[in-house]
């Protein structure tokens, strides 16, 4: 391995890394001026006291054929990488041609998708389970490359930091985890995160995982350690982590009073401790470079940032008229899908088989798909349903395999892999079951968010598969309905099919899309004979395109999931006993809502009654009966009604889980109301 020192490094190495240092520097103290002069730059967490370990980690970053996760303070580090003087302006001025997300993201979030220099979230460190999931694809295509994840020590004390780390080192993968320690988590020491004094110290008995102590203060022993990380990471496909002692010779942020809890002892420590001052001082003192010599680099520096700072500033704004772009990818238009009928005859599938062969006839189709959860892999079982069943069998460990029980890391892996490649499409089992899918919130609300806050630029291909609902005597921990939260959240797709060939060609359309979406499971149906249908080979259902299950012309009943044949057969009872004739229709997605259809059988009916399983305050359809209430008042005879669960967690004895889930009867009775109004 290449050792740095002051005397061998040659002239014109030492000659860059004092220009990047000098201009870095010069930008991370201009940064403040923005604001004051109401240009922008509102949130600016400067880096200096981290300068030897961010320059160290931009020149080891191989373009081309590594990715990069920085975060919020390495401006050093993206600008020692590629990133120009201008692109870093233009991110803390939130201009429309930022790079990172065309004034979409916070300030102090530098990226260029270009050089693979990675858009991430605010939430400190949540960007590392996506490094260990671009690294899995990296080592899947035989791709020689590493992939850095950068963050501060308290950052470490987050859960989903630990479950990046333990799956590196389980899976064996490429990347290098860059904790800067200046000791501080805004205004809390770090002895109130952890008792080990050198956090990196906290992984110590982990297999695989290389820990490289350094002074991220010094230059060269930061890019030493660096070099040697990297090459470790090439050779043996291990994770590594680099501890970098640092000092924060500034605040935290631009928000933050560090006089509030530093003494001046310690205040005039840091400032000791600068690394520029210091590497400037080494430069001269063993005559590397004259004073003067030192000065031409620095007004160079000077000259690059006036002219950075000329074009940034006269760079256009972001058009308001532009939020609505890039919320969520346009997905993939069926083909064969004809008004939602197909031909009746043949054999009958339920739900789990026709998950199941269409998974497989997907895999087969295109060889860039994976499938990763709990239980999905082990030996003959596919997940606690089955539904994954001789997959691994057929595709190999490499494209099915099991996830830790780490929801988070689940997706966030995801996420990651995605990233590698564009053509990549990755289903997950988001948990055994969507009431334990809370842990994974945090990806969640990253993967919807990254399509809109990168620009349009990198989109998640992701099919989170959730088994959903009640009616198996489960309890509150595998009975619960969560959609209604989910939906909140823009970007994400979100589909409930409730037979068995809806399933199968809405779980198709996932596949071939772009984007995220949700695909709910009714585990109640999954083997259930009302549920089965033939499934024609490559069928194929649109999003946002609800299905009449039931033709009506008195009432119109908006359901999904579970409680579409539960309200199929209180509308048959309701006809039988000639008390009216109720159109049922089956909206199969969430997001988008068909709101065509939905008007359509207003019109027609002029009274509205919306059941689903989950709870009726704040569940989904209170979205729904305000959109009817919005737009279609003027048709309506009758209030708009719903039918759901109580607002109670659902109780695990069968006695508790009926009085607290919808049934027949419930919906039977609301209807009969409602056409007799």
């Amino acid at each position: 391995m290449k050792k740095y020192d002051i005397k061998t490094t040659d002239k014109e190495t030492l000659k860059k890394w004092f220009h990047l240092m000098t201009l870095g520097r010069a930008i991370d103290e201009k940064a403040p001026a923005y604001l004051l002069q109401s240009l922008g730059w509102s949130y600016h967490a400067p880096y200096a006291g981290h300068d030897g370990i961010q320059l160290a980690v931009g020149q080891v970053f191989e373009r081309g054929k590594d990715f990069m996760f920085p975060y919020y303070r390495d401006m050093l580090t993206v600008l020692s990488a590629g990133i120009t003087a201008e692109e870093i302006i233009l991110n803390g001025i939130s201009k429309a041609t930022d790079l990172s997300s065309g004034g979409r993201h916070m300030s102090n979030h530098f990226a260029n998708p270009n050089l693979h220099i990675e858009n991430v979230s605010s939430a400190v460190a949540s960007h590392d389970t996506h490094a260990v999931g671009v690294a899995r694809a990296m080592v899947y295509y035989k791709h020689k490359g590493v992939v850095f994840t950068s963050h501060g020590e308290s950052s470490v004390s987050e859960g989903y930091v630990y479950e990046a780390i333990n799956g590196a080192s389980n899976e064996k993968l490429p990347v290098i985890f860059v904790i800067q320690d200046n000791g501080y988590g805004i205004s809390v020491p770090k002895k109130d995160q952890t008792a080990n004094r050198k956090v990196a110290d906290n992984f110590v008995g982990m297999k695989n995982l290389k820990i490289i102590h350094c002074n991220g203060k010094d230059v060269f022993d930061s890019m030493n350690a660096m070099t040697e990380a990297r090459e470790y990471a090439i050779k043996t496909s291990n994770p590594v982590i680099i501890q970098a002692n640092c000092v924060r010779i500034g605040s935290h942020s631009n928000s933050d009073k560090h006089t509030l809890y530093r003494d001046e002892d310690e205040l005039s420590y840091v400032k000791a401790a600068d690394p520029l001052v210091k590497f400037r001082r080494m430069l001269l003192r063993y005559k590397r470079f004259t004073e003067k010599e030192l000065k031409e680099i620095e007004e160079a520096a000077k000259k690059e940032l006036s002219v950075a700072n000329r074009k940034a500033i006269s760079a256009p704004d972001p058009d308001p008229k532009s939020i609505h772009d890039f919320v969520i990818p346009a997905p993939y238009i069926p083909k064969v899908y004809v008004d939602g009928t197909h031909n009746q005859e043949g054999e009958k599938k339920n739900i789990v088989t026709a998950i199941n062969e269409t998974l497989k006839a997907e895999f087969r189709r295109n060889p860039d798909t994976f499938l990763f959860g709990q239980d999905v892999a082990n030996r003959d079982k596919g997940g606690v349903f089955n539904v994954s069943k001789g997959m691994q069998q057929e595709f190999g460990p490499d494209r099915i395999y099991n996830a830790p029980i780490a929801e988070d890391y689940i997706v966030g892996t995801a996420n990651g892999m995605s990233r590698f490649n564009s053509k990549i499409r990755v289903v997950i089992e988001g948990a055994e079951f969507a009431d334990y899918f809370w842990p994974a919130m945090n990806q969640y609300v990253e993967t919807t968010h990254d399509y809109w806050r990168s620009n349009g630029q990198f989109s998640p291909n992701i099919t989170l598969r959730l088994a959903s609902g009640g009616y198996i005597g489960g309890g509150l921990y595998h009975s619960q309905n969560i959609e209604g939260a989910l939906t909140t959240m823009p970007g994400a797709r979100i589909v409930y099919p409730s037979f068995a060939d809806d399933a199968a060609g809405l779980l198709r359309t996932c596949l071939r899309s772009e984007g995220l979406t949700v695909f709910m499971e009714p585990k109640a149906l999954y083997n259930a004979v009302e549920s089965s249908t033939v499934v024609p080979d490559d069928f194929e259902v649109p999003f946002g395109k609800a299905r009449i299950r039931r033709a009506g012309n008195d009432l119109t009943l908006v359901t999904y999931g579970n409680t579409t044949h539960l309200s199929l057969q209180a509308a048959e009872q309701l006809a039988k006993e000639g008390k009216g004739n109720v159109e049922v229709v089956d909206l199969r997605s969430l997001i988008p809502l068909d709101k065509e259809t939905i008007f359509e059988s207003v019109k027609k009916t002029s009274k509205v009654l919306i059941v689903h399983e989950d709870k009726v305050f704040s569940g989904f359809g209170a979205e729904v009966a305000a959109t009817i209430a919005d737009e279609m008042f003027r048709y309506l005879d009758a209030p708009i009604q719903r039918v759901g669960s109580t607002f109670t967690p659902v109780g695990f004895n069968p006695i508790l889980e009926r009085a607290i889930l919808p049934n027949t009867a419930l919906i039977y009775e609301a209807a009969k109301k409602l056409l007799a109004y």
